[in-house]
């Protein structure tokens, strides 16, 4: 029976291949998408939220603000508004936060059970250590392991594990134990590094990806159709339950979206409060040489929301809120 590990081996099968290497995606270099900007998770309890990524993962906060209006409209979110927002990073910098922002207290949906943005992988430097450190103290309710440390198929240099997080946010923590220097894995400059990997789910893996493939001209690292285990399991399905994947690639190293199909009996959309985001996941951020050649459907027009950077968000296929950030 294959599972998720089979899944993460094809997503990271290019990044491994030195004759399927970043380098030699000629089409990445032309993505409109270039790298993941920043993922965004909304709570209750910021407060909670900056102690466990601190605690756990080394994380240190760079950033305190408050969601300005013009942001809030820019996400479809207009109760956002007022909120506080806090920005944290890898202990050793790294250009792309993981932000936390404040919204009323809402249960979370099961992971793994809604469409949209699913989850976040982030690249381990030495992912035994770091879970030996999160059984010590950082597993408490409702911190809970998915899944444990394994190696993504036989003599793969793939080491990964899964967590829910404190927000209800699922992190995939991957750890690359090979030859990093022929692959388009991030090198960690942490323990714990940045997120590396957007992780989508939706009921049509077709409209997904011509969605972000054609739309900003992602490579494509290949598809898949198999069971896998974790996802079945969450569903409520049979395990040799068929699952359609794939990945695309951005246009900057080590910067990837991987796609999932979720059945849509086993699914629900993730529960929200009016006008504000939802828990959990709720926007992952890209980056975009400029809008000039930008098709989406935005649901405001890219305006200077954060200083004199423009920023646009849209709504995908799936529900997902996607924001693009001009890097000028």
């Amino acid at each position: 029976m294959l599972s998720r590990r089979r899944l993460l081996l094809v997503a990271h099968g290019a990044a491994f291949c030195p004759t399927a290497a970043f380098a030699q995606n000629p089409a990445a270099a032309n993505a409109k998408l270039r790298r993941i900007r920043a993922a965004t998770i909304a709570t209750h309890d910021l407060a909670f939220v900056e102690r466990w990524y601190a605690g756990a993962l080394g994380y240190r906060v760079t950033e305190r603000s408050t969601i300005t209006a013009d942001l809030a409209k820019s996400w479809g979110a207009p109760a956002m508004a007022g909120r506080h927002m806090i920005a944290m990073t890898p202990e050793n910098g790294g250009d792309v936060p993981i932000r936390a922002v404040e919204i009323d207290k809402i249960a979370p949906a099961k992971p793994l059970t809604t469409w949209g943005w699913s989850a976040i992988e982030i690249a381990v430097r030495d992912l035994d250590a770091l879970y030996a450190k999160l059984k010590a103290g950082w597993l408490t309710a409702p911190i809970a392991v998915l899944g444990e440390p394994h190696p993504l198929g036989p003599n793969s240099p793939i080491y990964a594990m899964q967590v829910r997080g404190p927000a209800g946010e699922v992190l995939y923590l991957t750890a690359n134990t090979g030859d990093r220097a022929a692959s388009n894995h991030p090198e960690p400059n942490s323990q714990v590094d940045r997120p590396f990997i957007a992780v989508l789910a939706g009921p049509d893996f077709a409209a997904l990806k011509t969605f972000y493939k054609d739309r900003f001209a992602l490579a494509d690292q290949g598809d898949q159709a198999l069971p896998v285990e974790s996802r079945a399991q969450a569903h409520g399905l049979p395990l040799d339950h068929i699952y359609k994947l794939g990945v695309v690639v951005a246009a900057e190293r080590g910067n990837k979206i991987e796609l999932d199909e979720f059945p849509p009996g086993a699914t629900k959309p993730q529960p929200r409060k009016t006008g504000q985001l939802p828990p959990g996941t709720a926007i992952m951020s890209f980056s975009v040489a400029g809008f000039d050649g930008i098709d989406a459907p935005f649901m405001t027009a890219p305006a200077a929301v954060y200083g004199s950077t423009r920023a646009a968000t849209f709504k995908g296929p799936a529900g997902e809120l996607t924001e693009l950030i001009a890097d000028r």
